[in-house]
């Protein structure tokens, strides 16, 4: 048994290598690429000279114009991929010895997916939010490329801030607007700034804004299933503190899950739905499980679709 069979989330210097020896083993379960890219793209338009083809005529342009202009394209065979992590204050969620946090779960699949990206000689890109893109690479195919990504992932690693909020919605809409178009966007985030009605609008307004401008979207919802969802604390009082705002607030744990577990399950469900609605992949990533038995099945599923 390798040491990486022993031990799902080890604390390894070199995040690169974690990478490669958990994608040789994706290999061995994948018959097809698990990412392809777009076979044509849209280029430019050029006039329309008589007698030609009226296939590619853009009747749009027409209607507005009168002028006949012909959708030039161009041929694209590669991917681009670009990679989006939350690292807010709650990504780093759980603080508690021996336990991986939600931010090392998605450092260590991110990683994953640049070396399977890098292998099929695909374009991946990064970009780190807070409560502002703190980190935005347009995707890139080179080798000192892959190895920036991989420092600013080691980076996050070595971090801990306080009281660093979100604001998924500002920054996924920049996002979709700095990405290339037509470009598979990966989120690896909790979601979790969702007590104002206002701002779950604006949210799903973001992911929304994604899709709009072409990108195929997965959402890798990253959270510890049992402390957050299922509300899973010993039937005592307890002292919370919001690791976003440092506010606190002392309970007694049973008296609150019932309504805590109906909210999230609520909020969940409308993430789910509305995930549906605009064609993004919803994938549950539970911190509790290995991120290999996150990553593989999603994997699987995309390798089967073409």
């Amino acid at each position: 048994m390798s040491e990486l069979e022993k031990n799902p989330f080890p604390e390894i210097e070199n995040l690169e290598l974690l990478a490669r020896q958990v994608v040789e083993g994706f290999i061995i379960g994948l018959h097809k690429s698990p990412f392809h890219g777009f076979s044509v793209e849209f280029a430019e338009h050029r006039l329309y000279n008589p007698g030609e083809s009226t296939r590619h005529l853009d009747w749009r342009v027409y209607a507005r114009t009168g002028k006949m202009f012909v959708k030039k394209y161009e041929e694209e065979t590669n991917l681009r991929c670009q990679l989006v992590i939350d690292a807010s204050s709650s990504m780093y969620f759980p603080k508690e010895k021996g336990r991986i946090h939600k931010l090392r779960f998605a450092v260590y699949a991110a990683a994953s997916l640049i070396h399977l990206l890098k292998r099929q000689r695909d374009a991946v890109g990064l970009s780190i939010f807070t409560d502002k893109v703190v980190f935005h690479s347009a995707a890139k195919g080179s080798t000192t490329h892959h190895r920036l990504l991989f420092a600013q992932l080691e980076n996050l690693l070595q971090q801990e801030p306080l009281n660093v909020p979100t604001q998924a919605a500002r920054c996924l809409h920049e996002i979709a607007e700095t990405t290339h178009k037509r470009s598979l966007i990966i989120i690896f985030s909790d979601m979790f700034d969702y007590a104002d009605t206002q701002y779950t609008d604006d949210l799903f307004s973001a992911l929304q804004h994604l899709r709009y401008n072409k990108h195929e979207v997965v959402l890798f919802h990253t959270v510890d299933k049992r402390k957050e969802l299922e509300f899973e604390y010993e039937n005592r009082p307890y002292r919370f503190i919001d690791m976003e705002t440092g506010e606190e607030v002392k309970l007694h744990s049973g008296q609150v899950r019932e309504h805590y577990v109906t909210q999230m399950r609520k909020y969940e469900s409308e993430l789910r739905l509305r995930c549906g609605q605009y064609n993004i992949d919803f994938v549950e990533a539970d911190i509790n499980e290995d991120f290999r038995q996150v990553l593989m099945p999603f994997l699987v599923k995309r390798s089967k679709l073409f």
